[in-house]
């Protein structure tokens, strides 16, 4: 069998695993295990992996028949040094572990599923894929904060940004689809699942990005608030008596678009504004104003756009978010073809409208696959932690 990646995801309650097929890109399996620790049957990653076994036996298919060369990890937070795809050791694991106050919902899960994997199949190498590693090379005056520059020194303070993984994927996939060079293009692209992000690209390099040290900052998200006035978590830990734990579990996990309308499934959220609800009306409002507010900054930066590109869940598959993100931006070029939006085609495809200046095209992202060639481009030459 050509030779093939086991590409795994781990949450903190889930775990998602594909395997992919290097030459051809093809998925041979994919899945996920969900309810970790709350399913009597999955109590934990390492059971969570057997049911993962259990599944790609129950299709036919023996991890040991597979081709496996290796397994790549989706790992969100490498901080300023991991940002390659890394071979994973002992060190790597102790690296990683003081890194995971910069991503406490995404690190600690990953970490889990990394040393489960890592003893269930000790033979083959364990890659490391960093979600930060597109956004290395920010220029300076995107990636610094204006704060005292010691401090940021000291703690390796600056704009990370995430889900690089797949900007990178979408911006190139774009750039094929449109049959044009990738250097050609000023892009922006919209990741819109329940964690949220922006870019802007020119020529294939990333000249700005809305998440910052942490996935907390930018666009408001399925929990989490995105930008906020810093002076608001020194508020509620003076006036509100609130811990600055508090104060992180409720940015990241009861804010967003959860914490304005309870909600955040948009087909729920889409049913309940229809139905007259307020709260989940403003919850869609204030996402659509923050995403519309960074497709603004990004044309600024840009000095225009020739390609914006939704992607991840609610960017393919909700046309009214893609609808209002961009309604009424006819001035700029940018201009969608109704009857094209709504079509309901899984495959990359335009929705603008004929003639537009600005081409918006819908292109599902493929972390899966990205990882997994870049755990085969490391595992081919000299692997480095950056």
């Amino acid at each position: 069998m050509p030779d093939t990646v086991l590409v795994l995801n781990s949450g903190s309650s889930s775990l998602k695993y594909s395997v992919v097929q290097l030459d051809s890109g093809a998925t041979v399996a994919d899945g996920i295990v969900e309810r970790i620790g709350d399913d009597p049957k999955v109590p934990d990653h390492r059971a969570a992996l057997d049911v993962v076994h259990e599944a790609l036996a129950g299709d036919g298919h023996r991890l040991d028949e597979l081709g496996l060369v290796g397994v790549g990890h989706r790992v969100v937070h490498g901080g300023p040094d991991l940002y390659r795809p890394t071979v994973i050791d002992d060190d790597t694991i102790e690296r990683l572990k003081r890194l995971s106050p910069l991503a406490p919902l995404h690190n600690p899960p990953a970490l889990l599923g990394i040393e489960v994997a890592r003893a269930a199949l000790p033979d083959l190498p364990h890659v490391a894929v960093f979600d930060t590693a597109f956004f290395h090379d920010l220029p300076p005056e995107a990636a610094t904060y204006a704060i005292d520059n010691e401090v940021a020194e000291e703690w390796h303070i600056r704009r990370y940004g995430f889900h690089g993984t797949s900007h990178q994927y979408v911006s190139e996939q774009a750039a094929a689809y449109l049959d044009v060079p990738l250097a050609s293009l000023r892009q922006i692209v919209l990741h819109l699942g329940n964690g949220a992000s922006a870019s802007a690209i020119v020529g294939g390099r990333p000249v700005g990005t809305s998440m910052g040290l942490t996935p907390m900052e930018g666009l408001v998200m399925g929990t989490r608030s995105g930008d906020i006035d810093a002076g608001i978590v020194m508020y509620l830990w003076r006036e509100a008596g609130m811990s600055v734990e508090d104060i992180e579990t409720m940015l990241n996990r009861r804010s967003g678009v959860r914490g304005l309308g309870g909600e955040i499934d948009f087909r729920e959220l889409h049913r309940r504004i229809d139905a007259g609800d307020a709260d989940a009306r403003l919850a869609y409002d204030v996402y659509i104003h923050r995403l519309r507010k960074y497709i603004g900054a990004y044309l600024a930066v840009l000095g225009g756009a020739d390609v914006i590109t939704f992607t991840a869940g609610v960017g393919e598959n909700d046309a009214l978010v893609r609808r209002d993100a961009l309604s009424g931006l006819t001035a700029f070029g940018i201009e969608i073809d109704e009857h094209l939006n709504e079509s309901p085609s899984r495959a990359a495809r335009r929705i603008s409208a004929a003639g537009a200046a600005t081409t918006v095209l819908v292109v599902p992202t493929d972390e899966e696959l990205a990882i997994a060639r870049a755990c085969a481009d490391v595992l081919g030459g000299v692997g480095g932690d950056g």
